[in-house]
């Protein structure tokens, strides 16, 4: 007989695969969206799960695509390794119905060559409810608390090679 998913401990649970994504503008802020389901004032950048069979690039395009409707990206790099976090409880209890005790991410650096009018977070499934152009230094700030460690670990790497990018590209 299978355990009810909340009743099984926490630390038990495994983490469910996704990757994020860290997408910048030619004057260097990342896009950020505040979540639909969520009233807090905090922003996110934009992740989701990987498929069965699916690398974390392809992922990646695809969950651009879904919830913000952009095309005109170009990809420069993949973080060095996955970063875990825990989601608290008892909202690991409600998400994916208790299954997961956080995720694993798998965070990709693009570049937006597109125009602000190309981005519609009013797309078929609905993830964002507003969106922002945001420094990323001031991310883990605006950031609910349990993401604030991710984006200060992407923001070292991450934050020098989109600089490198923009100051060798466009300016």
């Amino acid at each position: 007989m299978n355990k009810i998913l909340s009743e099984i401990p926490i630390s038990e649970r495994p983490y469910r695969s996704c990757v994020g994504l860290m997408v910048f503008n030619k004057d260097g802020n990342v896009f950020c969206g505040q979540r639909l389901d969520n009233k807090a004032e905090a922003w996110q950048l934009p992740q989701g799960g990987i498929d069965e069979g699916e690398l974390p690039i392809e992922a990646g395009f695809r969950e651009l695509k879904e919830e913000t409707s952009i095309i005109n990206v170009e990809f420069l790099c993949e973080f060095p390794e996955w970063i875990n976090y825990d989601i608290p409880l008892p909202l690991a209890d409600r998400l994916w119905s208790g299954k997961y005790r956080g995720q694993s991410q798998r965070w990709l650096l693009f570049y937006f060559s597109g125009e602000d009018n190309e981005i519609n977070i009013n797309t078929l499934n609905p993830e964002f409810r507003n969106w922002i152009w945001l420094n990323p230094l001031k991310l883990p700030e605006k950031a609910i608390s349990f993401k604030k460690d991710v984006y200060m670990k992407i923001n070292e790497v991450f934050i020098p090679m989109l600089e490198n990018y923009i100051s060798a590209k466009i300016k």
